[in-house]
């Protein structure tokens, strides 16, 4: 197995189950490390265990793939991965309007989300890096956003597009955490609460509903907050007015978002039906923080299947001019 492949299994496998970023970004350090030797120079174990970026693990990993097996650590990682249930709706998913860099809170460059996806065969994702309030996840200032546009204006070509876009902070007041004018040149915005999860019912309510109001937004992500497992603990979901929220979802044509995280599964079932009842679109995201998270879409995708989700309703199995022209719906 060739060495450079089976690090960078390895590193994506490890980011698909959420586990330490330290282990996927060991993996990734690693084949970056030895990208282009020769097969003589990675057989040289002394010049590589030297070699900036090779660890203990890694370096086992290596010479297994050299000795002409599966590395004993990625076949595991394998078996762990499991299969997920086939669903034929993701057979039908054309992008992914949710996923992060290491501009803000994510854990690989942009070029590295753009080759997973290409890999996944996505036409479009949307790069939604956080806002500025949120600095523990090193939100983009404006100043950052807009030099961000210009690294994301070169990254399309060859069937594949690179969206601008944000997850933009819901304020308190239901306002966007970002420069109206700036908003205005994305391709995507995402909408999300991050803070005051608990508030009463009534403000929260009127803090989704000004959101789903507002005429920059597309998408209104992980609408409920809740954790449902994994190293974050558990979070309870939001209290608000789901009919009201959804109502002004459909009202301005935004899609609700179906976030593919396990340890999200938001919106709840109920609230999907109920969204589904009312009329609203829907976004089936991976919220992806690193390129092997992308492939959770597979849990969306099953879920909003099984819901019995119309595929029509899901903006994400949408060609890019389709999804172009909703985004540029009269707001």
């Amino acid at each position: 197995m060739n060495p450079h492949d089976a690090l960078t299994e390895i590193a994506t496998l490890l980011e698909r189950e959420r586990s330490s970023r330290y282990k996927s970004k060991a993996f990734r350090a690693a084949a970056d490390a030895i990208a282009g030797l020769t097969d003589e120079q990675l057989r040289d174990a002394a010049s590589l265990r030297r070699r900036k970026g090779i660890g203990d693990s890694t370096y086992a990993v290596i010479q297994e793939a050299l000795g002409g097996s599966v590395p004993a650590y990625l076949a595991d990682l394998r078996e762990r991965a499991g299969v997920v249930v086939a669903s034929q709706l993701r057979g039908l998913l054309r992008g992914d309007l949710h996923a992060h860099s290491d501009w803000s809170d994510g854990l690989t460059s942009i070029d590295l989300m753009v080759d997973a996806a290409r890999a996944l065969g996505h036409e479009y994702l949307a790069l939604t890096d956080h806002s500025p309030r949120l600095r523990v996840a090193n939100g983009l200032s404006p100043e950052r956003l807009r030099a961000q546009l210009e690294v994301v204006a070169g990254m399309s070509g060859d069937g594949f597009t690179l969206l601008s876009g944000i997850e933009v902070d819901i304020l308190d007041d239901g306002a966007l955490d970002q420069e109206s004018g700036l908003l205005d040149e994305l391709a995507i915005v995402v909408a999300s609460a991050h803070s005051k999860l608990r508030m009463e019912r009534a403000p929260m309510t009127r803090r989704l509903v000004a959101a789903a109001s507002n005429p920059h937004v597309d998408v209104l992500g992980h609408v409920t907050g809740r954790l449902v497992e994994g190293s974050r603990g558990t979070r309870p979901q939001s209290t608000f007015d789901a009919k009201a929220v959804f109502e002004a979802c459909a009202s301005h044509g935004v899609a609700v978002e179906i976030n593919s995280r396990p340890e999200r599964q938001d919106p709840p079932d109920e609230l999907i039906a109920l969204a589904l009842e009312i009329g609203c679109l829907f976004s089936i995201d991976s919220d992806a923080h690193a390129p092997g998270q992308l492939s959770l879409i597979d849990h969306g995708a099953e879920r909003a299947e099984r819901l019995g989700v119309p595929a029509d309703r899901i903006v994400t199995t949408w060609p890019l001019d389709r999804l172009r022209e909703w985004t540029a719906r009269a707001r």
